[in-house]
This record gives C-alpha cells, sequence and structure tokens, in this order.
C-alpha cells in the first residue's frame, strides 16, 4: 500500500476559531470539510507544502516560523495509507478566498464534529476541541 504524506494546518483567527474548506464537486470525497493543505511534493517538506497550498488555495501568505506542529493522522483507505501531521497557525497575510474550495467557514473548536469530514480528519478534533 503506498503511503500518501499530506499537511494539514488549523488557521486560528483572533476570536479562536479554525478555518474548515469545503471539499469541491469533482474530487474525491466532494462536500466533505477539511483542514487546509495538500500533498507534500518531492523535496519539499511539509511546511513548505503548506506556504505553497495556502497561498495557491487561498491566496494568502505565511511562514515556516508561523507553523507549530501540532498533532498527526494516520489513516488508511482503500488504495492508500494517509499520514497528515496537522500545525497551527494564528498568523498569515492577506484576504481569504477559496480558489479551489466550495466554501469556507470560521468554526468553533466545539462545533467541528457538526461538519462531515474525511475519515482522517476525524481524530483531530477532539485534539483541537482540547487545545482550543
Amino acid at each position: 500500500m503506498n503511503l500518501l504524506l499530506v499537511a494539514a494546518v488549523a488557521l486560528i483567527d483572533a476570536d479562536g476559531r479554525v478555518l474548515l474548506a469545503q471539499r469541491p464537486e469533482g474530487k474525491s470525497l466532494a462536500g466533505l470539510w477539511e483542514f487546509p493543505g495538500g500533498k507534500v511534493e518531492s523535496g519539499e517538506t511539509p511546511e513548505g507544502a503548506l506556504i505553497r497550498e495556502l497561498h495557491e488555495e487561498l491566496g494568502i501568505e505565511t511562514w515556516a516560523s508561523c507553523l507549530a506542529p501540532l498533532t498527526f493522522a494516520s489513516h488508511a483507505y482503500e488504495s492508500f495509507h494517509l499520514l497528515m501531521p496537522l500545525f497551527a497557525c494564528r498568523r498569515w497575510q492577506g484576504q481569504l478566498r477559496a480558489h479551489e474550495h466550495q466554501a469556507l467557514a470560521w468554526v468553533r473548536a466545539r462545533d467541528l464534529a457538526a461538519y462531515p469530514m474525511p475519515p482522517a480528519d476525524l481524530p483531530l478534533i477532539p485534539i483541537l476541541r482540547d487545545w482550543l
């Protein structure tokens, strides 16, 4: 089984809310809500992948020094195994815009479970709820 490394981030605003992004139609798990991020490309660090993905998907800039490792998810899907470090980020520049997602939502940690998410994201919810 292939191992897929994907980096994700909990963007946290000044009110302590976490950003969720809805997966677009035409992609696997379309309509589900996830933490922003994406695949770590060959030669890239997870932090580098997040900096690139946040710029491409949301139009914002951040820096490796603003990405704090928080936890990770490890989940076996049917055709691959996903390993996903989750970083926390409270500092970025620019206006958030959904370039690739259907919708964005700022959500209180206690309300994250109300949003349908991919199986790999679900174990991250209690950690964020306890941490925030």
